[in-house]
């Protein structure tokens, strides 16, 4: 005796899916693709900015880049997320396959609510930006270097997928896409 196979249950937040062909989602994808390459390199300087600031106030000596400490790691990390624009031939493209087979999905599924997108283009963006900076740190130096960096990248890639989350939802518009029914006849 064998087992039908079972239809993978849909999330809560899902509406039934009436429609199979939703607009926009590839030109979504590449211009979320680029905001992240960009939000990620503007949030990283303002972070290295504000972390030079911060550290000239409470009077600390300079925390040099690739120091083996916990703030080294998070300077460390400021300045690769800053650093990210200048390698976008490679962070265009990761971002947009991560986004593509994590937000790009959801309006297929029938996910009209705003929050899944922008949770889980914080999720990839943490992802990304916080691994990458934290595997660099921990070949650079210790694994405080490697914490700070990973802290400080997953801070920067969160709130810049957060963006990219709002930018998709916006580009497309699932709710009206998924809510409006065809009439036409040609």
């Amino acid at each position: 005796m064998t087992q039908e196979p079972t239809a993978p249950m849909t999330p809560a937040y899902a509406d039934p899916v009436r429609r199979t062909h939703i607009k926009r989602i590839k030109l979504a994808l590449f211009l979320s693709a680029l905001a992240a390459c960009l939000g990620v390199s503007l949030i990283g300087g303002i972070g290295l900015a504000l972390f030079f600031l911060v550290q000239s106030f409470i009077g600390f000596d300079r925390v040099s880049v690739f120091d083996s400490s916990f703030a080294g790691g998070v300077m460390t990390g400021l300045q690769l997320s800053a650093m990210n624009f200048f390698l976008f031939l490679i962070t265009v493209p990761a971002a947009w396959a991560a986004l593509g087979l994590s937000i790009g999905r959801m309006p297929h599924r029938g996910i009209a609510a705003r929050r899944p997108y922008l949770r889980w283009g914080a999720i990839w963006g943490a992802i990304l930006v916080g691994v990458t900076t934290g595997f660099f740190s921990f070949m650079g130096g210790g694994l405080a270097m490697c914490l700070g960096a990973l802290l400080a990248g997953a801070s920067v890639g969160a709130l810049a997928g957060i963006g990219c989350g709002f930018l998709f939802y916006a580009i497309v518009r699932p709710a009206e896409q998924l809510r409006d029914v065809d009439i036409s006849v040609f």
